[in-house]
């Protein structure tokens, strides 16, 4: 079990931050270089103004139009995307690695709102999961590889809340941190990129709907 701890917590970890932060890149350049070649007309009309417009008004809750038709979905998706990133940026144990490993170290969580906060992206993917099999939709648009996603992002909350709840401690530590590296390994090339491209796509609808079309575009 030593010698599983010091794999993933040493080369899985560093291969899964070079394939996250190299992909982020690679995604970036590749879609610059794309544009360039086949639609450069974009940076002609692009806006700094209509873009930021765009990407604040669509993170306001229920500020869009589609945010308040859709109620339930807003606020989960809200405090889905919430928990899923402070969580693991402000728990103590985490900020307790970065700091032994690292020398880096910032304000956290209470153990308890981190665990509710654990909880409450559990029950978000529940949500996400019935809703991909009860709406048709969200059905019709929905592959084996979407289900798979979503078990991903997952389990690294659901085997955290076990290890913090002292269910197989040791093993399921080793599975929190596996299953954490695998989740950010492959955000920049699945459909976890939209949390690199989704600003990106606001921004290019603000500014053709802002500078181009006069119209807001929600």
């Amino acid at each position: 079990m030593h010698a599983i701890y010091s794999i993933v917590t040493g080369p899985l970890a560093w291969v899964s931050f070079v394939l996250f932060f190299g992909g982020i890149v690679f995604r970036l350049v590749r879609l610059l270089m794309l544009t360039s070649r086949t639609e450069k007309f974009i940076f002609s009309y692009m806006s700094l103004k209509y873009s930021l417009r765009s990407i604040a008004h669509w993170m306001v809750p229920f500020a869009t139009v589609n945010w308040r038709k859709h109620p339930a979905l807003t606020v989960v998706t809200f405090v889905f995307h919430l928990c899923l990133v402070v969580t693991p940026i402000f728990l103590l144990s985490h900020m307790v690695l970065w700091d032994e490993n690292w020398g880096l170290s910032w304000w956290t969580l209470p153990d308890a709102v981190a665990d509710d906060m654990t909880v409450l992206v559990i029950l978000s993917c529940i949500f996400f999961l019935v809703r991909r099999i009860s709406q048709p939709e969200v059905q019709f648009v929905t592959d084996w590889t979407d289900y798979v996603l979503l078990a991903i992002v997952a389990a690294p909350f659901v085997s955290g809340f076990l290890a913090y709840h002292h269910y197989a401690v040791q093993w399921m530590a080793i599975v929190h941190m596996f299953c954490g590296e695998v989740m950010l390994a492959i955000i920049p090339f699945t459909r976890l990129s939209h949390m690199i491209f989704s600003p990106l796509t606001r921004a290019y609808m603000g500014s053709e709907f802002g500078k181009v079309r006069h119209a807001r575009d929600w």
